[in-house]
């Protein structure tokens, strides 16, 4: 086996799947203080602070959707090496057999 694709796919997926994750947790901490009622001088700061915690929550989120996207991209490379790679072996095997075969009939 030259590589697992498969793995490689759900991997990316598991990738997706947590980035998704972190985005909603981001988008559920902005809500939360949002839904506070509370004013003033330190809400306000509370609030600054969150929302650029989500912002940087948001960030690796993007980053694993990224990671997600290469990682399947590879899986895709994987699968067209492979395919060359079995197209290779099925051609030198040919020839092996045919270079027999003539040796044979020596």
């Amino acid at each position: 086996m030259y590589g697992d694709s498969e793995t490689i796919r759900r991997r990316a997926a598991q990738l997706r799947d947590q980035g998704a994750d972190v985005r909603a947790l981001a988008d559920e901490l902005v809500a939360r203080v949002e839904g506070l009622g509370w004013t003033g001088r330190a809400a306000d700061a509370m609030r600054e602070r969150v929302t650029d915690r989500a912002s940087h929550l948001r960030r690796a989120a993007d980053r694993h959707t990224g990671a997600a996207d290469a990682m399947a991209d590879h899986a895709e490379s994987v699968d067209e090496v492979r395919e060359e790679i079995a197209a290779t072996e099925a051609r030198v095997g040919a020839l092996v057999a045919d270079a027999r075969a003539r040796i044979a009939a020596i």
